[in-house]
């Protein structure tokens, strides 16, 4: 269950980050921002370990930068998508 919530708490964090970084409105909400903040973790890590050949650990520094910028690159998207559609 801790797992669960420092899961939680990191994609938060993470979210938060991504949406202060790319100017504009940003309308989500708490729980999207979290899975802004998860999912981009995933994409983050997939695109280190694809660099690095190997696992990446969660202690390093570089697994945050990644995880902030899987995000930034999925906030992104979901804005290019967004636009396009309205």
């Amino acid at each position: 269950m801790m797992a669960f919530i420092s899961w939680v708490v990191f994609g938060f964090v993470v979210g938060v980050i991504a949406r202060f970084l790319i100017p504009g409105p940003h309308p989500m909400g708490f729980i999207m921002t979290t899975l802004l903040g998860v999912a981009g973790s995933f994409l983050g890590g997939w695109l280190w370990s694809m660099y690095r050949g190997g696992p990446v650990d969660v202690a390093e520094p570089a697994s945050w930068l990644g995880s902030i910028v899987g995000a930034v690159l999925l906030l992104l998207i979901y804005g290019f998508l967004k636009k396009r559609d309205g």
